[in-house]
């Protein structure tokens, strides 16, 4: 069962440089680069009922690998860090085949890239319904 309006919020901040840092990765973003753009109007990611309803929230953090043409090669997917909660992990890794995004860009073309992704759920209410 979906909940598009329960704040899973994904996809927002595309290997921006509040997204995750990228503790691998020490060099700053080169000049002339543009990370892949999301283009979901919502999320695909599904917030799994029954964590829902007990409150359980979590991150999710994906590395995807977008090629020229914003296509996910789904082979590449990994999960760097996980929620500490398998459903919410495989949540995650189950919404990558329906998300969307413009490629990368490179002084203006299209590039592939591999970049990290954050995955959250979250409440809208904020309440965590006894789960600290």
């Amino acid at each position: 069962m979906r909940y598009p309006w329960i704040g899973v919020v994904v996809l927002l901040a595309c290997g921006g440089e509040d997204s995750v840092p990228r503790q691998e990765d020490p060099v700053a973003t080169p000049r002339g680069f543009e990370p892949p753009v999301v283009t979901n109007a919502e999320s695909p990611v599904a917030y799994p009922a029954d964590l829902y309803t007990e409150g359980v929230e979590g991150t999710v953090i994906l590395r995807l690998f977008v090629d020229e043409s914003g296509t996910i090669v789904l082979d590449s997917t990994q999960i760097v860090e996980g929620s500490g909660y398998p459903q919410l992990d495989t949540a995650a890794l189950a919404g990558v085949s329906e998300m969307r995004f413009a490629p990368a860009r490179r002084d203006g073309q299209p590039v592939a890239t591999s970049f990290l992704q954050p995955v959250h759920f979250r409440r809208p209410d904020g309440s965590a319904g006894g789960i600290q």
